[in-house]
C-alpha cells in the first residue's frame, strides 16, 4: 500500500516544512488537491501551479506528485499543472466533456493520467477508459465538503475496478492503480487494502496535532502489518 499525504490540511505557511517532514518520514508520493472555487460544492479555492512548482523544486524529481483537479475547466488548464512539474494529472469524469481527447492530450505531453469519480457516480462510467489511463481515484467522501466520514458503500465500486483491472492485466493490458481519498485513517486502511486499493490519500490522519507525520505514518503502517 502506498501512502500519499494530502497537504490540504496543512498550514500553508508551513508547506515547505511539511513536505520535508513527509519525505524524511519515507513518503515518496504527495497528493495535491486543486479547487477553483466553482466546481466543488463549498466553493473552496486552494492553490495553483505556482505552489506546485515550488514543491517540485523542493522535493526534486524522485517524489511522485499528483494533482486532483476539482475544477470546471480542466480541459483548458491541465497543461499549466503539467508544466508546473506534476507526474500525474487526475480529472473528474463529471467535469470533462471529451474524456478520450483529454486522456490523449495528457499522455502525449508525457504525463500520467487518472480519472476520479464521485461517490454517486456509477463505476461503469469509468470502465471504458481503463485501458487508456494509469490510475482511478475513488472518492469516499463528497469533494469539497468538510467534516465528512468515510463512506464504506464505495466497497463494491472498488471491488469492481479491482476485478476489471486484474482481467485487463492478465490479458496483457495496462496495470492501473486504484487510489482512494476521503476519511482514510489507521482504523480503516487495512479494510480498503483488502478491497484492492493500491494508494491511499491521507490528510488529517497524517497531518494533525496528535503526532508528527513519522509517528502517524508508523501507526498507519502498523495497522497494515497487523
Amino acid at each position: 500500500m502506498i501512502i500519499a499525504p494530502s497537504i490540504l490540511t496543512a498550514d500553508f505557511c508551513e508547506i515547505g516544512k511539511l513536505v520535508d517532514e513527509s519525505v524524511n518520514a519515507g513518503i515518496n508520493w504527495i497528493h495535491l488537491d486543486i479547487m477553483d472555487g466553482n466546481w466543488v460544492v463549498n466553493k473552496t479555492i486552494t492553490f495553483g501551479p505556482a505552489i506546485i512548482n515550488s514543491i517540485r523544486k523542493r522535493v526534486g524529481n524522485e517524489i511522485m506528485l499528483d494533482c486532483h483537479l476539482m475544477i470546471t475547466n480542466a480541459e483548458e488548464t491541465w497543461k499549466q499543472f503539467a508544466d508546473a512539474g506534476v507526474d500525474l494529472i487526475i480529472v473528474h469524469i463529471e467535469a470533462v466533456n471529451d474524456m478520450s481527447a483529454l486522456i490523449e492530450d495528457i499522455s502525449n505531453a508525457g504525463k500520467k493520467c487518472g480519472i476520479v469519480f464521485n461517490p454517486d457516480t456509477p463505476v461503469e462510467d469509468v470502465l471504458p477508459y481503463l485501458e487508456k489511463i494509469d490510475l482511478v481515484l475513488v472518492m469516499s467522501v463528497v469533494p469539497g465538503k468538510g467534516g465528512q466520514s468515510f463512506m464504506p458503500e464505495v466497497e463494491n465500486k472498488i471491488r469492481t475496478l479491482r476485478k476489471e483491472i486484474d482481467i485487463q492485466k492478465s490479458n496483457g493490458g495496462k496495470e492501473v492503480k486504484i487510489m482512494i481519498d476521503g476519511g482514510i485513517k489507521a482504523h480503516n486502511i487495512s479494510l480498503v487494502e483488502e478491497w484492492g486499493v493500491d494508494v491511499s490519500v491521507i490528510g488529517s490522519g497524517l497531518v494533525n496535532d496528535k503526532g508528527t507525520i513519522k509517528q502517524n505514518l508508523d501507526e498507519i503502517q502498523n495497522a497494515l502489518a497487523n
